[in-house]
């Protein structure tokens, strides 16, 4: 079954906060699934699509632990709809690329962990949002490239940033130098995705993920969300002792302390091979 068929969601989405008809939500218990919903354009990102998704992480809805970012169609995301590439000066630029900026954050230093289901194209804006999500699984005929470069462009979504830190500077150099284009397998064995999964089976996959990810300890996502990136990004020292302060406050937690009564006790799995 692929994820352009529709999904039987264990509820009615219920969710505050509007959103535009380019996404769609379903909930599957401690699970959201928010689907990309433009695959007329191959799902290209308009304004009122990344507000919309900078809404929606701001405020999940109550009980979910885990979102699934899906898409409709054969593509996870053809980049910036060119359609908004409207005459701006500079500063209306500057704050244009900042709103994007705002919303990717939001998404990867958000309150929940978010499952990202990658394929067809992932190209410019698209590989910019998908970095952003947590984990990435990706299907045979996923490909990435990063065109702005051949278009008189420079990335605007925190691509410079975040590609960078998967794949280093050379490569990402190299794909806005020449527009080349990364198949999956490439992607998969440079970082692009954590997961390479079988044909059709990406969204299973990510879904299967993004449970496992949801009955983790609350505190223990927040600090990998929170916590982890900073630790990384300080110098030793302060890492050290951050990650110090996570430990005991994550540990001290009265769910900590029934999980490891539990593992103890023998009522808890055990870690063994793959």
């Amino acid at each position: 079954m692929t994820s352009t068929t529709p999904h039987p969601a264990d509820a009615a989405p219920d969710h505050a906060v509007p959103l535009p008809p380019s996404l769609r939500l379903e909930l599957h218990g401690s699970v959201a699934v928010l689907r990309l919903s433009r695959a007329a354009k191959r799902n290209a990102l308009d304004d009122a699509t990344v507000l919309g998704l900078e809404a929606f992480l701001a405020a999940p809805p109550e009980g979910v632990r885990a979102v699934v970012l899906d898409a409709a169609g054969d593509h996870f995301c053809a980049g910036l709809d060119l359609g908004e590439l409207t005459e701006r000066d500079t500063l209306e630029g500057l704050a244009h690329s900042r709103m994007w900026h705002r919303a990717f954050e939001r998404i990867e230093h958000g309150t929940v962990p978010v499952v990202a289901v990658l394929k067809g194209a992932v190209v410019g804006g698209g590989l910019e949002l998908a970095c952003a999500a947590h984990l990435r699984v990706a299907q045979p005929g996923t490909f990435y490239a990063l065109p702005e470069g051949q278009r008189g462009l420079f990335v605007g979504g925190g691509g410079s940033v975040r590609v960078p830190r998967l794949i280093g500077v050379h490569r990402m150099t190299d794909m806005m130098l020449t527009g080349r284009v990364v198949d999956a397998d490439e992607g998969q064995a440079i970082g692009l995705s954590h997961y390479l999964a079988a044909p059709d089976g990406a969204f299973e996959r990510a879904m299967e993920l993004a449970r496992t990810v949801a009955a983790n300890a609350a505190v223990t996502n927040f600090a990998v969300l929170q916590a982890l990136p900073r630790i990384a990004a300080a110098n030793p020292a302060e890492g050290y002792l951050l990650e110090s302060l996570m430990a005991a406050v994550a540990s001290g937690s009265t769910e900590a302390k029934e999980r490891m009564r539990a593992f103890l006790d023998g009522r808890a799995a055990k870690v063994g091979r793959p």
